[in-house]
């Protein structure tokens, strides 16, 4: 384990990249980077991140903001649920006192702050000795140890005192190195990789995840399509299946409509729609 852990801090002083979370500590910062990166790519999220935090750089500017604003400043992320949750994480971080919490506990009882979001803003804004395990890390990790990691195991790895250089390395080596077809000539985890070294035996033991749903045709193509067009404009009920891309369609426009509604993405009032 020492081995390992040596080999990859070594890897990550000199492999880093320079993302604009890793240059924060402040823990509003760090979970608008870690919300926003969730199932969105790297180069998509660094310009939201920037303009996302110039207009709402502390949980209080946030929460007193309309819904609706967080939402737009959202263009271009997806998953528009994330800034609704987001705004609703702020709200609670200002009822609590302005601050987020330092727990896990109280991290996770925050609106739309999963596990893993927890562990992430633990480690990369409080520097706690915990593991974040998202599908890159749980890649690297699985590999090392030779079977699918669990979260006991993978905090076992952290080096105490060490937990933001260590997770940053692992996520590094996940999405640079240690891919689904992994550069193993690259690695610096060559000599102590259990996975490597027994040959790379079948199957990996990487927990590989579901393939994500077709997006083309889909109703979250539909609903995407719809809360882009809010951003701008309300929405006359009778232009709903236009909008959603499904003008032939109306009844399935509606159950879009309507999931939306049930989340509170949507406001549907005097026969039109608008952000909230």
């Amino acid at each position: 384990m020492i081995t390992l852990q040596r080999a990859l801090l070594r890897w990550a002083r000199q492999a880093r990249r320079d993302l604009p979370w890793r240059r924060t500590r402040d823990p509003w910062a760090i979970l608008v980077s870690e919300v926003m990166l969730q199932q969105t790519q790297v180069a998509r999220v660094v310009p939201r991140y920037e303009a996302f935090l110039s207009r709402f750089p502390s949980p209080a500017a946030c929460a007193t903001a309309p819904a609706a604003e967080v939402i737009r400043l959202w263009a271009g992320l997806g998953y528009n649920r994330r800034a609704l949750a987001l705004h609703r994480a702020a709200r609670a971080a200002v009822a609590g006192g302005g601050r987020l919490p330092d727990t896990l506990e109280g991290l996770a009882a925050l609106p739309g702050v999963g596990p893993y979001t927890a562990r992430a803003v633990l480690a990369f804004a409080f520097e706690r000795d915990v593991a974040v395990l998202d599908a890159n890390a749980r890649r690297v990790l699985s590999r090392a140890l030779g079977a699918a990691v669990t979260q006991a195991a993978a905090d076992a790895l952290v080096p105490p005192g060490r937990s933001w250089e260590w997770n940053q390395g692992v996520l590094d080596l996940g999405a640079t190195v240690c891919r689904p077809q992994p550069r193993c000539d690259a690695c610096p985890l060559t000599g102590a990789c259990a996975w490597r070294l027994s040959g790379r035996e079948r199957p990996d033991p990487w927990p590989r995840r579901r393939p994500q749903a077709r997006f083309e045709g889909s109703d979250r193509q539909g609903r995407g399509r719809l809360v882009s067009i809010l951003r701008d404009r309300p929405l006359a009920w009778d232009e709903v299946p236009a909008a959603a891309g499904w003008p032939d369609d109306p009844g399935r426009a509606e159950a879009v409509v309507r999931s939306l509604v049930a989340e509170g993405l949507v406001v549907a009032e005097d026969g039109r729609l608008r952000l909230p």
